[in-house]
């Protein structure tokens, strides 16, 4: 007999060593208290449990398991059904403390709480286990309430078993004092796990707020980008999870642990933080001629000096011809008044349109610009015959494509050497090692000619090119650019299928993004319904050439 008592006690100690090992590897707070509670019913062979835990401001403990075997009851934790009883106040309205309940008065003094018979027990209110008794037909028996404490002698919860059952017969026994030491042991190492837990939680939540602060200083600077923060670890993440889901083709063996899916998310968050470095008129250049502000008004300025300049001179030539009466003369010189307002105002027109910088122009309005630049002259507060456009102005006008001269285009490409720079100067964790290369590779491209670095496909993470897709996407059919509108969903997917055609993003994960829809799902989510138009199948072409 003793030597079988003997075998379980270790059989039991081996079960708690096990626990202890398990409780300390597992990160879903609602399955450690969960683990927790189950662990102790297991060792003891508890009928039924309640795991409470103390709130945040340590007034009171609050349900959060509750598990009843011969009741099927099993609320909180996973289950995701909730525990409606109120909250166990440590105090009294008087101020004095709650001592009447067992689990209050182990959380307030510290100490475990053995009884054998709740029924027969003096000095605890039980009524409300009575009422429960009654109303279910369940005989509440034996209590074991233990403490848990962390790492600096803090109680954080209370653990409290009913019902130990002697193994094999199911009778209802008092907690052993084994029972005790071993449930003592493992509310000590739940309590430590749990803490640990709470504090990776808490860490967690200040980096991500950190770099919130980050996003939101970059959206302070420019409205238009930080909404692009925000919405590219989203996109990210959606076509993560359908790579992962993928169970053909190449990407069949990508699969994500929550770890990675952490990491990536946090490199989406800081993809762009170096962009707080970015000057705020390059970055909100929603003009050519935009500085600190839009130069076209001065342009309009100057071309409203010519054309009253032009009315001017005309009607001085009719006063000169007043003494003479000669009204044929008088209408020819309005009518060339006329005809030069008009190549004016085309000409004006010609430089609102080029400045917009929506469109691609070919070498013949290079030519006209040039030719316009030239022959246009004013008068101005400098003195007369001045050039129309400054060197500058000819320059941004000059821009082919977008609103961005060379210069200011480094200025731009310049915030990805930036953000690696930042982001290399952290001390990262083990499983955050890789937010650098996943959030500074997205401007790469799959034929090396991408930049920072130049990588070739095979150089770079999956993540990393993951991000460029969604960086990309997010770009294209953005509504809060200041220099475009959104674009169509259909437009932009043909721009990407010739972007995986000419070897700008990765053809594997675009397929992806296309077959899995993750596209509609991002722009159900974000995007203005009349950007959501019908794909066309040439967007649908598979990725083998």
């Amino acid at each position: 007999m003793a030597m079988d008592l003997v075998g379980d006690l270790l059989a039991r100690l081996d079960q708690l060593n096990a626990i202890g090992a398990a409780l300390s590897k597992e990160r879903n707070t609602d399955a450690l208290l969960e683990g927790i509670l189950i662990a102790a019913k297991n060792i003891t062979h508890a009928d039924g449990g309640t795991l409470y835990r103390m709130t945040e401001d340590g007034s009171a403990l609050r349900f959060e398991i509750m598990r009843t075997n011969s009741l099927d009851i099993f609320l909180g934790g996973t289950t995701g059904r909730p525990i409606g009883f109120p909250l166990l106040q440590l105090v009294n309205a008087d101020g004095s403390f709650n001592d009447s309940m067992v689990a209050t008065y182990a959380a307030i003094h510290d100490r475990t709480v053995n009884i054998a018979d709740a029924y027969a027990e003096e000095g605890f209110d039980f009524s409300g286990t009575r009422a429960f008794d009654q109303r279910t037909g369940y005989r509440s028996q034996s209590f074991l309430t233990v403490p848990m404490k962390n790492h600096d002698g803090e109680v954080i919860g209370v653990l409290q078993l009913i019902n130990a059952q002697e193994p094999d017969l199911g009778r209802v026994v008092t907690f052993s004092e084994a029972d005790q030491r071993l449930v003592e042991s493992l509310a000590s190492q739940a309590a430590i796990a749990l803490s640990n837990r709470q504090l990776i939680i808490q860490l967690e939540e200040l980096f991500e707020s950190f770099i919130h602060l980050i996003n939101m200083a970059i959206d302070d600077k420019s409205p238009y980008t930080g909404g692009h923060c925000n919405r590219v670890p989203e996109l990210t993440m959606m076509l993560a999870d359908a790579v992962d889901a993928t169970e053909d083709g190449p990407l069949a063996s990508f699969k994500m642990t929550e770890r990675d899916r952490y990491e990536l998310k946090i490199a989406g968050l800081l993809h762009d933080c170096g962009k707080i470095s970015t000057p705020v008129h390059v970055v909100d250049k929603a003009t050519k001629l935009q500085t600190l502000f839009d130069r076209i008004a001065l342009v309009d300025t100057r071309f409203e000096v010519v054309r009253r300049d032009l009315e001017i001179a005309a009607l001085k030539r009719q006063l000169a011809l007043r003494p003479s009466v000669d009204p044929v003369a008088e209408a020819v010189a309005a009518a060339a008044c006329t005809t030069e307002q008009a190549a004016l105002d085309q000409e004006r027109e010609f430089i609102r349109k080029l400045n917009r910088g929506t469109e691609y122009f070919n070498e013949g309005t290079v030519a006209q610009l040039q030719s316009l630049s030239e022959r246009r002259r004013w008068s101005g507060p400098q003195g007369p015959d001045l050039p129309f456009f400054t060197d500058d102005e000819v320059e941004n006008l000059s821009i082919r494509r977008g609103t961005l001269t060379a210069k200011e285009r480094d200025i731009i490409n310049y915030h990805i050497v930036a953000t690696n720079r930042m982001l290399e100067q952290v001390p990262w964790p083990k499983h955050l090692r890789n937010v650098p290369e996943f959030a500074g590779g997205h401007h790469e491209r799959m034929d090396g000619r991408g930049y920072p670095k130049g990588l070739m496909r095979h150089e770079m993470s999956l993540q990393a090119r993951m991000l460029g897709i969604a960086d990309i996407f997010e770009a294209l059919t953005a509504a809060d650019r200041p220099y475009k509108p959104g674009m169509k969903v259909s437009k932009a997917l043909e721009i990407m299928v010739r972007f995986k055609k000419n070897g700008h993003i990765d053809p594997d994960l675009f397929d992806v993004f296309m077959n899995r829809a993750v596209y509609r799902r991002y722009a159900e989510r974000f995007l203005d319904s009349g950007q959501m138009d019908v794909v066309p199948p040439a967007a649908l072409e598979p990725a083998a050439e």
